[in-house]
């Protein structure tokens, strides 16, 4: 069950960086001033805050059936990425991605949350391999852009596709985990209960360091490695700046399988904090590797793409462990929509920064999230 939810989620997630991956093309085909091109990222992050939070002030993730859910975003998720080859302008891409960000809000967190239902012991290491494949479906477009070169369509189109391929797989072969509560009654009260629990608090202010950076990181990689490349004096710079925010989302993958191997056995808590300090360390680093050797920037993205995603999973498995049995769902879900509201700061902010300072030190204004973040996994560790 969980490799084929995983592959269900890779498939699903191919749609979420879809436009972002070609995202020069799509400015020149539908004349968009290049101050939008944060949007291509960020309508899909407002979408996903709106259909998190929607689901989670309603129960949705735990009145209808995780399942049912994440057929039903797979298959509106790929009609809307598809319906933007023949959007009529920039502003309805952005509408049609804002669509499929809500989509996704039914992929992402009943995932978890059937995954959750499978596992007791051993979770971490479950919910990690799950985040693992999710990071890779989103890497996954980089690639294909890459592969495609200057035909923007091929891609969006494939991605539409295995999004479909994976709703049909999760409906017609998965099944409920023995962990797994009935469906709950809607209960108003939902939210304020699974706020009252000092560890399902501490977990999410540990999330929101952590998606200070991440989402920043994945939308910007592929601009700062170009920067860096240009000054480096490396030729066909899109082709390895695709490659290289491959490997930093796509290492992210092998870091949350591992993260979660370990955390079984050492303790979530602490591997989180090590990942977050691993990951501040790397965004310092950049402003040292930026116009250096193009073998250096790639190995340090590398290792940062690996250790920026690694605590991923473990703050949704602390979540599920300390809410409420027949609200996991909900606290997963409104643990996810408030660090991808956050998200939108730090991707409208960087470029920001970048303009004024340079990219070689935009990095550092993501430094303080997981450093804030390692902060509250400590306190997690010690009694109230």
């Amino acid at each position: 069950m969980l490799g084929v939810v995983s592959m269900a989620q890779f498939l699903g997630m191919t749609l979420w960086f879809s436009a972002t991956a070609v995202t020069p093309l799509l400015i020149d085909e539908f004349n968009m001033a290049p101050a939008h091109a944060a949007w291509l990222t960020m309508a899909v992050q407002a979408g996903f805050v709106a259909g998190t939070l929607l689901s989670a002030v309603t129960n949705i993730a735990d009145v209808l059936n995780a399942r049912v859910l994440m057929f039903i975003g797979s298959l509106v998720g790929a009609c809307a990425n598809a319906a933007v080859l023949i959007a009529p302008s920039g502003g309805a891409v952005i509408a049609l991605r804002v669509v499929t960000g809500v989509s996704l809000a039914l992929v992402y967190p009943p995932a978890m949350k059937i995954v959750a239902g499978w596992f007791k012991d051993g979770r971490g290491f479950a919910l990690g391999f799950l985040i693992g494949a999710l990071t890779l479906g989103k890497s996954f477009p980089h690639l294909l852009s890459a592969i495609f070169g200057t035909d923007w369509r091929s891609p969006m189109l494939l991605a539409s596709g295995l999004a479909i391929i994976g709703g049909i797989l999760v409906l017609a072969v998965v099944r409920d985990g023995p962990f797994v509560t009935a469906t709950a009654r809607f209960d108003p009260l939902a939210i304020k209960r699974v706020f009252a629990i000092r560890g399902v608090r501490l977990a999410m202010f540990g999330y929101l360091g952590h998606m200070w950076e991440l989402y920043a990181m994945w939308t910007w990689v592929v601009v700062f490695a170009w920067a860096s490349l240009t000054d480096s004096g490396v030729k066909n710079v899109p082709a390895a700046g695709s490659l290289a925010a491959f490997l930093a989302i796509g290492s992210g993958a092998i870091g949350c399988i591992a993260a979660g191997y370990v955390a079984d056995r050492m303790g979530k808590a602490r591997v989180a904090i090590w990942a977050m300090l691993g990951s501040a360390t790397c965004a310092v680093l950049t402003v040292a590797v930026y116009g250096r050797s193009p073998t250096l920037l790639f190995v340090l993205i590398a290792i940062w793409g690996f250790t920026v995603v690694a605590d991923s999973a473990q703050f949704s498995a602390i979540v599920s462990e300390f809410a409420p049995r027949d609200y996991v769902g909900t606290a997963l879900t409104l643990q996810t929509s408030i660090g991808f509201l956050l998200t939108m700061v730090t991707i409208e902010l960087m470029p920001r920064v970048a303009d004024y300072f340079g990219w070689r030190w935009a990095s550092l204004l993501l430094v303080p999230g997981p450093l804030l973040g390692a902060w509250a996994m400590f306190r997690l560790q010690k009694p109230a």
